[in-house]
Formats: structure tokens, C-alpha cells, sequence
């Protein structure tokens, strides 16, 4: 039965172990982690792939040594300002999703300059997770929601999925179709828990920064072998794709 995939997650994991196992200081995995992210966005595009999202920072992340916090920050700041625009030249569009006022006024600028650059692009839809958690997002929505309530602009009868879906700063993605998590690690640590509901998972033994488009697509080609139900059975799904067929 096949399958489109529309958008692809990516949590990109490994820096670290990547660098130690070389001998490598910390921040040279994130960088090789960079060169990485790039080439995977040339990827998808070869792939048809119309959104991809990638966990590249979390709110947990602040809790790590100092002095690789402050590496990631000017990585950031030095991707969006010398890698971005590689990017933006191939119609790629660029989003930021999470909190921005932990970080410097520069490095939001840059967000919010790339953001605009890239605005009216129409290839893929790139769009990145920094300092982002999956409950601290549906927190915000639900506060956000609850205020809207006692401000009597909302009638709680009105509060559905849709409400929700358009409260978190994941608004404009669609449902992620599959994540691939690299590292060898099997969790989504927080990674967009809403739009994750009906996913289809992959997991890779290789540190992001050996990931590769080969890597990229046999994750796919195990992906279009899956039977995705959405909570139905195999007979109501074919059913569906039959009436589907049908229409068209």
C-alpha cells in the first residue's frame, strides 16, 4: 500500500558521542552535526519531501556545561548567518519554533531576519526546534486557552483539537509521518508530542553527524513497507484507499 511522506521529524542525536568517539572536543560534533543538517535538507529534497523539522536544541539543553551552551548559541547564530543563505537559495523555506527570549538580542534578530528572507520560498518547509519542549508547548497552548476563556473571547464548548493544534507554536505542520531519532537511542524526549500522535518511528544506530542520504533513504524505504492504520484495522484502511481510488 503506499504512502506519502509529507513531513519528516528528525531528532539529530549523537554530537557528543560522535565527537568523544574521534577524540574530537564536544563542539566539533555539533559542527560536523551542522554540515550534517544541510546535506539531509538536500536529501529530503531529492526525496519529494515537503516538510522536514529537526530537534536541534531543548529546553533541557540549558542544563548542559556552560561553555558548550554558549558554543551551540554562536553555532546557531553562525549557521543561520553563513549557512542559511545556501539554503534560502535553493527555495527552502526557514522556521524557528520554540522560546527566543532566552537567547542574545543578536541571535534572535538572525531568526527573525532569516525567517523573513526565506518567507516566500515554495520548495521545503525546514523548520527548526530550538529551545522547544513538546509539554511546555501544550502548556502554553492550553494557558493561553484558558485565559482567552476567562477573557470570555472562547466559550469552553468551543475548546476541540483544531483549537488546540492552532494555540501551539507547531500551528502551521502538518502531522509528522515519520521520525527517525539517530544515536542509537530510542525515545522522543520531548519532541512534538501533538503532532507525533500517529508517527511512524525509526531509529538509527549512526551519530547524526555520520548520518547520511543513504542513511536517509533506506529509513524511508522501511517506512513505505509499514501499514499505517491511524487506530483502524487493515480492512477499514484498505477500505478507505478503495474508495479513494474510487473518487479520483
Amino acid at each position: 500500500m503506499p504512502k506519502n511522506l509529507h513531513h519528516l521529524a528528525i531528532i539529530m542525536d549523537g554530537n557528543r558521542r560522535w565527537a568523544h568517539a574521534h577524540g574530537f572536543e564536544v563542539l566539533r560534533g555539533h559542527h560536523q552535526g551542522a554540515d550534517t543538517l544541510e546535506t539531509i535538507s538536500h536529501a529530503a529534497i531529492d526525496q519529494k519531501i515537503e516538510w522536514l523539522t529537526v530537534f536541534a536544541f531543548s529546553s533541557e539543553n540549558w542544563q548542559r556545561p556552560a561553555a558548550e551552551v554558549n558554543g551551540l548559541m554562536s553555532l546557531m547564530k553562525r549557521f543561520i548567518l553563513t549557512r542559511s543563505k545556501a539554503l534560502i537559495d535553493n527555495n527552502i523555506r526557514l522556521r524557528i519554533i520554540g522560546r527566543r527570549d532566552r537567547f542574545s538580542v543578536d541571535l534572535q534578530d538572525a531568526i527573525c531576519d532569516v525567517e523573513k528572507s526565506s518567507a516566500m520560498n515554495t520548495g521545503l518547509n525546514l523548520t527548526v526546534a530550538l529551545d522547544y519542549g513538546g509539554r511546555q508547548d501544550i502548556t502554553a497552548a492550553t494557558a493561553q486557552i484558558a485565559h482567552e476563556i476567562e477573557s470570555g473571547l472562547l466559550k469552553a464548548s468551543q475548546v476541540n483539537d483544531d483549537l488546540l493544534k492552532s494555540r501551539l507554536s507547531t500551528r502551521v505542520l502538518p502531522p509528522v509521518d515519520l521520525l527517525i531519532r539517530t544515536g542509537g537511542e530510542q525515545r522522543i524526549s520531548n519532541f512534538l508530542l501533538w503532532d507525533l500522535s500517529y508517527a511512524e518511528l525509526h531509529f538509527s544506530d549512526r551519530y547524526w553527524p555520520e548520518f547520511t542520504a543513504q542513511d536517509l533513504a533506506a529509513a524511508i524505504g522501511d517506512y513505505t513497507k509499514r501499514e499505517r492504520r491511524f487506530g483502524g484495522s487493515s480492512d477499514e484502511i484498505h477500505q478507505l484507499h478503495m474508495v479513494k481510488s474510487d473518487l479520483a
